[in-house]
């Protein structure tokens, strides 16, 4: 594994145990959460130099994502 993708296993490490203490929920759930969302696709393919941003702003970035969904998951079955 080369420097540039060890640096962002650490930086999503980081972000996935931060998920996990801000939601309240476990590290697998955060992990399978994340690396399953909008955000860290974003992160991966290095749109808009993502990966620059700081764990916490990634992380709330993050979690309006989940709210967003919650939310028009909400509004469809009403």
């Amino acid at each position: 594994m080369d420097a540039k993708q060890t640096i962002l296993q650490a930086k999503y490490a980081r972000i996935i145990k931060g998920i996990a203490d801000k939601l309240n929920i476990t590290l697998e759930d955060a992990m399978d959460g994340f690396y399953h969302s909008h955000t860290f696709q974003l992160i991966d393919k290095g749109v808009a130099d993502m990966h620059c941003y700081s764990d916490i702003y990634l992380i709330d970035e993050y979690c309006l994502e989940v709210e967003d969904k919650m939310k028009s998951t909400s509004l469809n079955k009403n």
